[in-house]
């Protein structure tokens, strides 16, 4: 193993909350990193100020990790664990699940460098937990496609899947665009299909609410633009 250490720091899922949400020890680590890796420097500097005021910004370094982050820039920055701590902050919730921090932890295994995941939420496994769906079998499919009909047809294959495994099926998306999978999912599912919607988990009018498609259709929730997760089962 390399003398280096990349911690996976989880954060806060939106704006509600203080340090009594996150573990001493995460505050502790984010205290004495002085390498961080985040999708965004500004969101990153928010989360770290109200980690600690003990963290001092203008001493740290904040590398851009995100979806564009080339291949010779991942190359780079695994360079630089060697005999470091430092670790990737998400923009919600668990670095590395439905984030791009991945990358960068497979260069760190490839270079030997410790991986060492924290404890904190993941808006995922929160909303399985409290769907009443399928924990013990499930899958993750991101963000299904933009468009109408493409988007339609991801949500049949999906459905099927629930159908024929048995296993709850997990998606996000922007939550501008909310309204718009919510009504394909109620225009295209069988009506015996249950659907969970997890909203704002974690934060002030945050929900959790599982309910049959016919059911749903009865009284069409309003979403608006907050982060939801999709579970679809059967």
């Amino acid at each position: 193993m390399t003398d280096g250490t990349l911690y996976l720091l989880p954060v806060w899922l939106g704006d509600a909350g203080g340090t009594e949400g996150l573990p001493p020890a995460n505050i502790a680590i984010a205290e004495r990193v002085r390498l961080f890796f985040c999708e965004h420097e500004k969101t990153a500097r928010h989360m770290l100020r109200r980690m600690s005021p003990a963290i001092d910004l203008n001493a740290i370094a904040l590398h851009r990790l995100d979806k564009d982050t080339t291949d010779a820039e991942i190359a780079q920055y695994g360079g630089s664990l060697a005999g470091r701590e430092a670790a990737v902050i998400s923009e919600a919730g668990m670095p590395c699940i439905a984030d791009p921090g991945a990358r960068l932890v497979a260069e760190a295994h490839r270079r030997g460098v410790r991986v060492v995941p924290l404890t904190g939420p993941s808006s995922l496994l929160l909303a399985l937990a409290a769907s009443g769906l399928n924990g013990q079998r499930f899958s993750f499919h991101g963000y299904l496609p933009r468009e109408g009909g493409p988007r339609k047809q991801a949500i049949k294959q999906i459905e099927q899947e629930a159908r024929r495994t048995g296993g709850a099926q997990l998606f996000i998306e922007t939550p501008y665009r909310n309204e718009a999978l919510l009504a394909d999912l109620l225009g295209t599912c069988d009506e015996r299909s249950r659907l969970c919607l997890a909203v704002d988990l974690e934060q002030p009018g945050g929900s959790v609410v599982t309910r049959s498609i016919a059911e749903w259709r009865k009284a069409v929730p309003v979403l608006g633009k907050r982060p939801c997760v999709f579970v679809l089962g059967h």
